[in-house]
């Protein structure tokens, strides 16, 4: 009889292993890479009762780092049946044990005594999985086996990394500890930050062909639901509220103040908003539509006026800026050519901020005449190399060259070019120096809002005037997470970073 059994009928077995007067002991973890610390751990839980079952993180739900988990979930499975120790093993469904454990309700939940100190686990699960156990009246227990570390040996023995992300990541552990990262980004709760820009309803419309149209030379789509997300730079407060105790946000919303609600519900309870209505204009609705099956987009549409703020509404913005900016650490300012931010009001914030960073985004609507020309005197500036090129008007010349040029042109302290699947390099214009970064991202579901992301976690680590290199990297890390979500479903999340950080270096 096979092992491997699906989670809901060893739920039944479990019971009737429990009625007959069995121990069932319960394991979980991931398991990526088999070794003698776990082999050691689940014999001496075997120890411990009658029956010992094993549960597997799920392929989506490990995050561990990029090409993580380095073997799928069946083949993790198979390894842990293949043990004399164990009785059966299954599939878990959700990204920890705290609910499989509330399903299985074994006698007995067994750890390694690395998990003792839970104050050392950054994801606060085993915490939660603790008080799982008692809610079924079961017990804790550890095992004082030795340990090793499955991410220590991929890391050191197979080649699960590209050449440039080992390149990056030695280089930050010649120079930082992670307890030094970890303490550095734990510092950006201090930071009273202050974001600025438009703001932006991502709505994504998932589809399925039906073929072409009987009528007219198109192809048709079954609509088949809609979701809508927090886009632009209230994407960047979801981002930096994080990280930071305090994030105010200055942003535009239609005339009609319509999506204020859903604006206000789904941001942080820690982000202040202040929104600035536009006269004659909608809130921006950036619409795509969606192959559902493979994710790939079809098309988009947006609800958008481009028109530059009234009088009125300007000055509206501008008393906000004078009322909030002083109070402020920082800026975080993502421009995306909708009007909202004009020459004058860009000059002023950049005069008044103690530090700034920004974004000047290309998109479909204001490509050839939306330039960074109105930002000088930068403390830290994000730019792909699309829009580095269409802003020198230079198609060919190497991007040191170029970004030299922009940051001399603008007075910028740091530009950050971004360049996909190349990575990323920083210009720190004081010292004439570049520092480089591979690109994290293990699988691209979806690359709208990845500058965003990068942006948010580089410029509290600039501020904090560390070392660039390691600004870059854990700006890298902040993309490679926001590409893997669709839209701006989510953002990214402090535990989730610190784990993957954790992971990488070790």
């Amino acid at each position: 009889m096979s092992k491997i059994i699906k989670l809901d009928k060893l739920v039944k077995k479990i019971s009737l292993l429990k009625k007959n007067k069995k121990t069932v002991v319960l394991c979980h973890g991931v398991f990526d890479l088999l070794h003698i610390g776990h082999i050691k751990h689940l014999q001496k839980a075997k120890r411990l009762g009658d029956i010992l079952v094993v549960t597997i993180t799920p392929d989506e739900y490990v995050k561990k780092g990029p090409n993580r988990p380095a073997f799928n979930s069946d083949l993790r499975m198979q390894g842990i049946a293949s043990l004399k120790c164990v009785d059966f093993v299954s599939l878990n469904r959700w990204p920890s044990a705290e609910k499989t454990i509330k399903v299985l309700k074994p006698n007995i939940y067994c750890k390694g005594e690395d998990y003792i100190d839970t104050k050392k686990d950054l994801t606060n699960k085993i915490a939660k999985e603790i008080k799982a156990v008692k809610s079924v009246k079961g017990k804790i227990r550890y095992t004082t086996e030795p340990t090793y570390s499955s991410s220590n040996l991929l890391n050191k023995f197979f080649d699960i990394h590209t050449n440039e992300q080992n390149k990056t990541t030695n280089k930050i552990k010649k120079l930082f500890s992670i307890k030094d990262i970890i303490n550095h980004i734990n510092s950006f709760s201090k930071f009273r930050t202050l974001v600025i820009g438009e703001a932006i309803i991502d709505e994504y419309n998932f589809c399925s062909p039906l073929g072409k149209s009987g009528k007219d030379p198109i192809i048709m789509l079954h609509d088949l639901y809609q979701e809508q997300y927090l886009g632009g730079t209230l994407a960047i407060a979801r981002h930096v509220s994080e990280f930071c105790e305090k994030v105010s946000l200055v942003t535009s919303i239609g005339e009609k103040g319509e999506y204020k609600k859903f604006i206000s519900k789904n941001l942080p309870k820690n982000v202040k908003p202040y929104f600035v209505k536009k006269s004659n204009s909608p809130t921006i609705v950036k619409k795509k539509y969606i192959d559902s099956i493979n994710k790939n987009k079809v098309f988009g549409t947006y609800k958008i006026n481009d028109d530059m703020l009234s009088k009125k509404d300007e000055k509206k913005f501008s008393s906000l800026v004078n009322k909030l900016i002083k109070k402020h650490d920082l800026v975080i300012l993502s421009d995306y050519g909708h009007g909202f931010i004009s020459e004058r009001m860009a000059k002023k914030i950049c005069t008044l901020s103690k530090f700034i960073a920004t974004n000047v985004q290309l998109n479909a609507a204001n490509i050839g005449h939306h330039t960074i020309n109105k930002y000088k005197n930068l403390d830290c500036l994000i730019i792909n190399e699309t829009e580095l090129r269409h802003e020198l008007r230079n198609k060919t010349e190497n991007i040191e060259n170029l970004t030299k040029k922009l940051c001399k042109k603008f007075k910028i302290k740091r530009t950050i070019v971004t360049r996909g699947s190349k990575g990323a390099i920083i210009y720190e214009e004081k010292k004439n120096k570049f520092y480089d970064s591979a690109a994290f991202a293990e699988k691209s579901l979806d690359k709208i809002g990845a500058g965003d992301a990068m942006m948010s976690i580089m410029a509290l680590s600039l501020k904090q005037e560390k070392n660039s290199m390691l600004s870059l990297f854990l700006g890298s890390i902040a993309g490679a997470q926001s590409v893997e979500i669709m839209g701006n479903s989510d953002f990214v999340r402090k535990n989730k970073f610190l784990k993957t950080l954790e992971h990488l270096l070790k």
